[in-house]
């Protein structure tokens, strides 16, 4: 532990969670309001629990990243995002920042690699980094400064809790999702192969490089599929891995919370 502290939010994850958790709400011009609500509850909340000065929040930005130039399928079999929640983004954000809170959206960068970069050069000076996020895939970040922690079921992740979550260490978090895939994010992995043998396979061998180097010795069908999946398999790993050298234009002891913009932030609740 150290004395200074780099709290970084995931806004991306907590906007799709409050506008799934919470009821349609609207103000009285008819406006969507329930993700504002549940966002700004949950970063109250988290700055009540983590006041830190040095805070900020991370969303993706609008249209095409780096992985849809590695891989023209990425996420396509996402649904378009709702409009009553596509509405609500901007104005999620103009509050962000009246309330003094940073915010960050690197253009053609998603919202990982942004705190993957952010997280990585506060380390390396000194600082303890705590993520506030659901996305399972920032596990690959943790290590003795960095930890994360999940507001909705008020879990932490340090390496003992990456373990005990996945069953594998945050060094072999990539490996095991190169394997299982996301079909969320339309990211091969290796057909039926599952969390369970993912670990199994990673106990067994160490390594992605390891399974692949001893691909001839897997039996079955789960083998079979393992040897035809090799090609496809160093796409799929650049894919889950987050980048963490981007120029996010700033460095992490100047995200500093500022002063609540009073005058502002009435007329962003009152219009």
């Amino acid at each position: 532990m150290t004395d200074k502290q780099l709290i970084l939010v995931d806004g991306s994850s907590y906007l799709f969670r409050a506008f799934h958790a919470l009821p349609n709400l609207t103000n009285s011009k008819g406006h969507h309001t329930g993700a504002i609500h549940g966002v700004i509850n949950m970063l109250r909340r988290l700055r009540k629990d983590y006041p830190s000065p040095n805070f900020a929040v991370v969303f993706d930005p609008r249209g095409k990243t780096l992985r849809d130039q590695w891989y023209s399928e990425y996420k396509a079999n996402r649904p378009s995002m709702p409009d009553d929640l596509a509405q609500q983004i901007q104005p999620l954000h103009d509050i962000v920042r009246a309330l003094g809170y940073p915010l960050l959206q690197v253009a053609g960068v998603e919202a990982d690699d942004v705190l993957g970069t952010l997280a990585d050069q506060a380390a390396a000076a000194g600082m303890e980094v705590v993520i506030s996020t659901g996305d399972k895939d920032l596990a690959q970040l943790v290590n003795d400064q960095v930890t994360l922690i999940n507001t909705m079921d008020d879990s932490r992740l340090d390496r003992d809790g990456v373990k005990a979550k996945f069953g594998v260490t945050p060094e072999q978090i990539v490996d095991y999702l190169t394997l299982i895939g996301d079909s969320v994010d339309n990211i091969p992995g290796v057909p039926k192969v599952g969390p369970k043998t993912a670990v199994k396979w990673l106990d067994l061998y160490g390594s992605l490089d390891a399974i692949v180097a001893n691909a001839d010795d897997i039996k079955g069908k789960v083998g079979e599929n393992l040897r035809a999946a090799l090609e496809q398999l160093p796409l799929s790993q650049k894919l889950v891995t987050i980048v963490r050298d981007i120029d996010v234009g700033t460095k992490p002891e100047a995200l500093v919370v500022g002063r609540p913009d009073e005058q502002r932030l009435l007329e962003l609740f009152t219009t």
